[in-house]
């Protein structure tokens, strides 16, 4: 298993070393770094809660190849269905579909009336880089396309425009550039140029070939939650009262020395930055995250 996932990872990337990044829930939670050998396979190594680990480590089983540095707790059943996302969020006690993003944390929680339904791990946009900064504020889900692709950024190494199924866009910048949840690869650290990437091994096995018996599908999950009852045929759809989206927090920034490459290659002039948007204490989403999408731009990521 791992060794495919060496022969089919885009080598314009960093190597993930999730130990170089903490989180703030890190600290409650008993943990030493394991260095992939090629003998290793995640069930060998941790049995039916390698999905756990990997949620806890926010890295999807393509990046976890010969080389790679992951955290394993010294206690495996302490991370079981591992989220740091609050249980109950008051300020989503009034909605019925609520999305908070802790970009801090690298995860995102869906809640209904404030109860906590589900949660992901997440790859926000790059910190290091303005240009790639996810926005943070108070926002709605205001279009969904399930079957979305990158009018900016191809696959690394193909011609194919970068895939972002089950896409839910949120933000559309000043430039006109839309920002968006939706699959995509978790490699470990915050790697998009400013969308919100949840696990699609669907997509993957498509795209890469790896894993040929896909099971981690945050991005449908959250998706098939978002846009019901609306119908799906999918196309792109505007979508009246969705979801109100909060982002709150910083991503921690990927070590310096390894954070070279991003795998995705430009097809069209790197969009200027659009920086930060303060956080909006009305409950009212931005304007911009209920106008239609500029013709032909999208903010995507890509590998």
């Amino acid at each position: 298993m791992l060794a495919m996932a060496v022969a089919v990872r885009a080598f314009a990337e960093p190597v993930p070393d999730t130990c170089a990044i903490h989180y703030p829930s890190d600290a409650g939670i008993a943990w030493t770094c394991h260095r992939i050998s090629r003998r290793d396979t995640l069930t060998r190594l941790f049995g039916s809660h390698w999905q756990d680990v990997l949620r806890f480590n926010r890295i999807d089983r393509r990046h976890v190849y010969p080389g790679v540095r992951i955290k394993v707790p010294d206690d495996l059943a302490q991370v079981h269905d591992f989220t740091p996302m609050p249980k109950r969020y008051a300020a989503a006690a009034d909605d019925p579909k609520f999305i908070l993003v802790n970009l801090t944390e690298q995860f995102l929680g869906a809640y209904a009336y404030g109860k906590l339904l589900m949660s992901f791990p997440i790859t926000s946009g790059d910190e290091a880089d303005p240009a790639r900064r996810t926005p943070d504020g108070l926002f709605r889900v205001s279009a969904y396309d399930r079957l979305h692709s990158s009018s900016l950024y191809d696959l690394a190494d193909t011609d194919k425009p970068y895939p972002m199924h089950y896409a839910l866009r949120f933000y559309i910048s000043p430039q006109g550039v839309a920002v968006w949840i939706h699959g995509r690869d978790v490699p470990g650290y915050a790697a998009s140029h400013g969308c919100i990437g949840l696990y699609d091994e669907q997509m993957q096995k498509e795209y890469y070939g790896y894993p040929r018996r896909p099971v981690l599908e945050d991005a449908r999950k959250l998706y098939e939650w978002a846009i019901a009852p609306h119908p799906d045929d999918g196309h792109f759809h505007d979508l009246p009262d969705g979801p109100v989206v909060q982002i709150i927090g910083q991503a921690p920034v990927f070590p310096p020395q390894a954070a070279t490459g991003t795998g995705a290659r430009s097809r069209a002039p790197t969009p200027r930055p659009h920086g930060r948007t303060a956080l909006r204490t009305s409950r009212r989403p931005s304007p911009q995250a209920r106008s239609g999408d500029a013709p032909g731009i999208t903010m995507s990521n890509g590998e």
